[in-house]
């Protein structure tokens, strides 16, 4: 099914209207329609809605996003954020049956949109500032590994002649001018 076949059902099964559903998810109305109709107005192409709001879809039907990826059985595809200046960020196809098999995958996707569904919050300045820490702790995470890295090369075996030539180097002052 696709996502907006799973919306309709949803809503028939439980006999609510797409207003009511619309305000169970905290989406709006004309948006819900699109994912049922799965076409985007303005372009005519199929809609591509994000991991924020499918998860805001999930929970209006009292299901995590795991659960509601699960039960797609086509090609949907999915924005990983709702910002325009995001541009960068590519749309993702996830085939449902890959997906399955793919626990990891899921739980990223479900990081993803509790991560996006919060982002999706902050004001532009505190979007700016989540970047910016971001790139910071990224920064520290390498300097953490490399020096993991030089550590464990300390545990190569080198020749006694090349330990020797090692030290000769770091005692000779005449290299430290």
């Amino acid at each position: 099914m696709t996502l907006g076949d799973i919306i309709r059902s949803y809503r028939e099964t439980n006999n609510i209207t797409l207003g009511e559903f619309a305000t169970t998810c905290s989406l709006s109305k004309g948006y819900i329609s699109m994912l049922e109709n799965n076409i985007n107005p303005r372009n005519n192409k199929p809609i591509s809605p994000t991991l924020p709001s499918m998860a805001k879809v999930a929970s209006g039907m009292g299901i995590d996003l795991d659960t509601l990826l699960k039960m797609l059985d086509k090609k949907q595809p999915i924005q990983l954020t709702s910002d325009k200046a995001e541009s960068s960020i590519p749309t993702l196809i996830i085939d449902s049956k890959t997906a399955d098999a793919d626990k990891e995958f899921q739980q990223r996707m479900a990081h993803y949109a509790k991560f996006l569904g919060l982002y999706d919050q902050l004001s532009s300045s505190n979007k700016e500032k989540v970047a910016s820490y971001t790139k910071g702790l990224l920064s520290t995470q390498q300097m953490e590994e490399d020096v993991l890295a030089a550590h464990a090369r300390t545990d190569v075996e080198q020749a006694s002649d090349g330990v020797q030539h090692d030290l000769d180097i770091m005692n000779d002052d005449s290299m430290w001018d």
